[in-house]
């Protein structure tokens, strides 16, 4: 994994979100399955909110083809999160999504990843050219990487 930003800062877009009680695991911990989907979270709020996608109704949807995760630190509950987002890769027809979680009032970083979606037409499931509208804002979380 190559993406090792080492604060919020370095991610161009972020959400706040709060760990909920059923997100524990035995442990008391929030489970390491809970943080992937925190990282789908960030990634189609920001799909949502930047490039105007309905994932419900549009032609052309993302699909995650891959994800991976490494763990830094416990997160529990009730405990603040951020999740910031960035562009690391950006193909024709794919991007790679670099992820990080930061945790508690002090904002340390719990966990980092990266999240693969490629660009389907809805009605065959046939790869196709990121939208142009989608592959600017795209753009714009990679713009701090050249």
């Amino acid at each position: 994994m190559t993406d090792f930003a080492p604060s919020l800062a370095d991610y161009p877009y972020h959400i706040e979100l709060t760990t909920r009680a059923q997100d524990c695991d035995a442990l008391g911990h929030i489970s390491n399955v809970v943080f992937y989907s925190f990282f789908d979270s960030v990634v189609n709020q920001f799909l949502s909110e930047r490039c105007e996608l309905n994932v419900a109704s549009s032609k052309i949807v993302p699909f995650v083809t891959g994800s991976q995760c490494q763990y830094m630190s416990n997160v529990s509950y009730p405990e603040p999160i951020a999740v910031g987002l960035r562009v690391i890769k950006l193909a024709r027809s794919a991007v790679t999504f670099g992820v990080s979680v930061y945790a508690g009032e002090t904002g340390r970083r719990a966990a980092h990843g990266q999240f693969m979606q490629i660009f389907v037409e809805r009605a065959t499931d046939k790869v196709v050219p990121i939208p142009s509208h989608i592959k600017l804002q795209l753009d714009a979380l990679s713009e701090d990487l050249e």
